[in-house]
Parts: structure tokens; sequence; C-alpha cells
């Protein structure tokens, strides 16, 4: 890429979304939902738009294999400065590449993983056609592929909260929003990107909610404070209950969709 647009974002979003509630209670409830579906560590994990390395690193850590893909430089230097963090032995594990999701296959030498994560890429994107097509690509025969999104049967919740009635009344027909760091996103829907992985050799087996009260929480005005570790273990307890159950995961602002590669 030649222009960079994360690089005026990397800090608010590595920093700061990851430092609150609402972070942590992503990487946490992600990470659990991930572990009941990745093969055993050693496995492989490729991760497309994986950024500063939140929801990958805790994978290297675990004992996997990562690389972490992202055409972000400046996003690939936050993941540089977050390395320390890890092991020796898990650092090890870990390798960087800059390149875009859309050229995934080609930048990995067309190699094939255990697991494919691409978690809140989708959105930034008019047509997630070639960029599902590269994830399926990559996957190995029975590994995985993860997606997380925006949930466009609920993109009117965040406007209602915070009381923006005819932004609410307009987002039920409507896939597109300016999200909390100002950048043009689109939702999608977990049938839809079900039907793009299966149309690709890929079996959806599992859908999750990923955000639902930390929202309802945040939007409404209420201060969640990251500092307070025992109110946030128990929020994020409770996220990953209701990101299993319905209505609740049906209720949830990003959805998180796992499929089993059976073809190519």
């Amino acid at each position: 890429m030649d222009d960079d647009i994360w690089a005026d974002l990397a800090d608010r979003f590595a920093d700061e979304a990851y430092a609150s509630v609402k972070g942590h209670v992503r990487t946490y409830v992600m990470h659990h939902q991930l572990l009941d579906h990745l093969p055993p560590a050693p496995a492989s994990v490729l991760d497309v738009g994986g950024g500063a390395g939140h929801q990958s690193f805790p994978l290297a850590r675990a004992g996997y294999e990562v690389t972490l893909l992202d055409p972000s430089p400046a996003m690939l230097n936050k993941a540089r400065q977050r390395l320390p963090q890890l092991s020796d032995e898990a650092r090890q594990r870990v390798t960087l590449l800059e390149a875009t999701g859309e050229n995934a296959a080609e930048a990995v030498h067309n190699r094939r993983f255990g697991a494919v994560l691409c978690h809140g890429v989708l959105g930034y994107l008019e047509d997630p056609h070639p960029l599902i097509d590269q994830l399926c690509r990559c996957a190995a025969p029975g590994g995985l592929v993860s997606i997380m999104t925006g949930n466009a049967h609920a993109s009117a919740v965040r406007p209602a909260l915070e009381r923006r009635w005819d932004d609410a009344l307009a987002a039920f027909d409507t896939r597109h929003e300016i999200g909390e760091l100002g950048v043009r996103g689109r939702a999608d829907t977990v049938e839809e990107v079900g039907d793009l992985l299966r149309a690709h050799g890929v079996e959806p087996i599992r859908w999750y909610g990923v955000w639902l009260f930390v929202d309802w929480l945040e939007f409404s005005g209420a201060e969640l404070d990251p500092n307070d570790t025992q109110q946030v273990s128990a929020t994020a307890a409770v996220e990953l209950e209701a990101a299993q159950r319905d209505p609740y995961r049906q209720l949830s602002r990003a959805f998180h969709l796992v499929g089993r590669k059976i073809r190519d």
C-alpha cells in the first residue's frame, strides 16, 4: 500500500482501544472461542490484518506458530513494540509480514495454515469477496477459518444507545457507519459471510457474539474502569456466556464466525 491509513490511528487503536474494558472483552472472549476450535499447538496460525498482535500473541504464548500479516507499517511497528511482552521462546514463534489480505496467499508463498484469522477487517472493505477467497486459500485441508466483523442485524444499537434517534432509524436500512475510530465501516450478516465461505470450500461450524453489554453501557454513557480488575474479569465472564446464547449473540454489535476447510 502506498498510503498507510492507520498511521494516524495506530496509537489510539493499539494503546487505547485495547486497553479499555471493551478491548479486554474482545480479546478474552475471542481467545476462548478460538481455543474451542483450533487444532492443538504448535499448529500454524495466519492472522490476516492482525494489527499489533492482540489476538495472535496470546496464541504464540500458548504454543502456536504465528504469522501476523498486516498492510500497515504503523500497526506492524506496534506489534514489534509489543513483542518483548512475550517470552523469548514465544517470540521465536512469531513472524511479522507486511502485505495486504487480498494478496495473502502470494505473500506467504502459498503456504497452508492450520488456522487463518481475520478479525475486524472485512468491515473496511466494500467488497469482501477477494479477501475471503484469500483466507480460504491459505487454510490447510481441515484447517480453521475465523472471521470477526460487524453485525448488520444490530446496526441500530449504537446510535440508539447514544440517543441519535434519526441515525438509529436510518441504521435499520443501511450497512455503513462511522466507527469509534472515525473510519467508515460496513457490516455483514452471519448468513452472508457463511455463504461466501461455503463458496470457497469452508463449511461454517459455529458463530458467536463479541460485544453486547459493554456496548450498551459505554454508548449509554456509563464509565467502565479498566483498572478495576475484579469488575473487568466479571464483565468478561458474562460477555463470554452471552456470546454463545440466543437471543444475546444476535444482539451483539459484532459476530465471530468459524469454519472448517473441507475442499479446495
